[in-house]
């Protein structure tokens, strides 16, 4: 027992220490990870039913509340307004009447147009994809309607106080006529939001909202524009024996990687970092994310610095993750022409807006997925995400499920060659011929000599591109 009392006192002091240790590490790994978290949680709320009408409803919340306060302690203020657009100024009843009303009705209708929205919103998430419900979260006219629905309710409620008959009568007329005319905008959206819905429930509409939103991401990711569109060839891997891999601490998809924080880091360790996934890559706990230069320079705290760099999440975004902009579309069409849909419109559709994807990436001047500082010393190292892998997945799974429908097998074709016309390179005509030769061949088990007559001449066209472009 006395040894035992003799030896605790330097055990604890250790155990402190190593506690202190871990406190500090675990607070710098917070700090360092903060504006990553900062920047998704932004992303979420930019895009969602949350910031914009509740900035909105604060906001005419406020300025009932200011309204009436201000037209109570200035009485004279009242005398502005005329007596026919307000006669009753001595029954304090009448005002809040009136703003009863109006908070009253306008949440009831709020209730009822959002329950039946969300309800069509299921019913399309059936029909189409599931991801849509996303883009509709983002759509701004919704956001407004909402904030200024809620804003009408809590200018009413904030205004209510103001009218009352002790201990002295007080009839707020500007607050209440400000509550009127806040009814009737809400009357004016409530029409404007109907004929807005009935149309970004369309599935043009849809897809050509999320064929906008991949467009962003891409010019977020790449803003410099490219003086003529180039097929870049992504570089291999980096292979060297002597790396000490970092393992993830957390499963999901990496929907966003600072490169940049990466090369800062890796350059103040002197070492070289090597990224083995791509964003929107599954990442389960324990595989490995990293792969780190030199061993004996891995550090717990380089460890963290570095993990902090990555976000990662349940659910894949559209910050970084173009290929996932790519996939709802071609879920959309997939479904368009399965036998239960049997809608190949809807996916001659999602093809043309995939070319229009495909083209915007290639003009745009190419992501840095390799960082070097200094000159000619690699820092960092990630995947990259190249323009052939973008064309097979855009068009591969449409290709297998559309074996049968020549339609869409057409349509095909002529984003390939929209594709190559765009980008004159040699060696994206060689892909985009072979991609055409798997159409034909595809399409050949099941079509007829009359329905595969034009697929051959627009295929032809491929191969002859193709060729000419080898002789240049």
């Amino acid at each position: 027992m006395f040894k035992a009392l003799m030896v605790s006192p330097s055990r604890s002091g250790i155990a402190g220490r190593l506690a202190t240790s871990l406190t500090t590490i675990l607070c710098d790994s917070m700090l360092k990870r903060f504006p990553l978290v900062v920047r998704h949680i932004n992303y979420n709320l930019r895009g969602g039913f949350l910031v914009r009408p509740l900035i909105i409803a604060m906001i005419l919340g406020f300025a009932g509340a200011i309204l009436s306060t201000t037209e109570a302690a200035v009485p004279v203020l009242a005398t502005w307004v005329p007596r026919w657009l307000f006669p009753s100024r001595s029954d304090p009843q009448v005002a809040q009447i009136i703003l009863g009303a109006i908070a009253g009705s306008v949440m009831t209708v709020v209730s009822i147009v959002f329950a039946i929205l969300l309800m069509t919103l299921t019913l399309a998430s059936m029909q189409f994809s599931p991801r849509i419900i996303v883009s509709f979260a983002k759509d701004r006219t919704t956001q407004w309607t909402l904030g200024f629905f809620v804003g009408t309710f809590t200018y009413c409620i904030a205004a209510l106080p103001a009218a009352h008959t002790y201990p002295h009568r007080a009839e707020p007329v500007i607050t209440v006529m400000g509550a009127m005319l806040l009814a009737v905008l809400c009357v004016a959206l409530l029409l404007f939001f109907i004929h807005h819905i009935s149309q970004a429930i369309s599935v043009n509409y849809i897809v050509d909202n999320i064929a906008s939103d991949t467009e962003q991401a891409i010019l977020e990711m790449m803003p410099k524009s490219s003086a003529s569109p180039r097929f870049v060839v992504p570089e291999p891997p980096i292979v060297n024996g002597d790396e000490a891999p970092i393992h993830s601490e957390e499963s999901g998809y990496i929907r966003y990687m600072d490169l940049q924080r990466l090369k800062v880091v890796a350059k103040q360790n002197q070492v070289s970092v090597e990224v083995t996934r791509r964003v929107g890559h599954f990442v389960p706990m324990g595989a490995v994310l990293l792969n780190v230069s030199k061993q004996n320079k891995l550090t717990p705290e380089l460890r963290i610095q570095l993990l902090a760099a990555f976000d990662i999440g349940p659910s894949r975004t559209l910050e970084q993750d173009v290929e996932y902009g790519i996939l709802q579309i071609v879920d959309i069409a997939l479904k368009a022409i399965s036998p239960a849909a049997n809608d190949p419109t809807t996916a001659i559709t999602c093809v043309d807006q995939l070319c229009r994807i495909l083209i915007f990436f290639a003009s745009r001047e190419p992501f840095e997925w390799r960082l070097y500082d200094p000159p000619g010393y690699l820092r960092v190292a990630a995947p990259q995400l190249g323009l052939e892998r973008l064309v097979d997945y855009a068009f591969e799974q449409i290709r297998v499920y559309a074996k049968g429908d020549a339609a869409v097998s057409l349509r095909l074709l002529r984003a390939l060659r929209d594709l190559g016309a765009a980008i004159p390179e040699p060696a994206l005509q060689r892909v985009l011929a072979e991609r055409g030769n798997r159409i034909m061949a595809g399409v050949a088990e099941r079509l007829g000599e009359e329905e595969l007559t034009e697929l051959r001449i627009r295929n032809e066209a491929l191969q002859v591109a193709a060729t000419s472009a080898n002789f240049v």
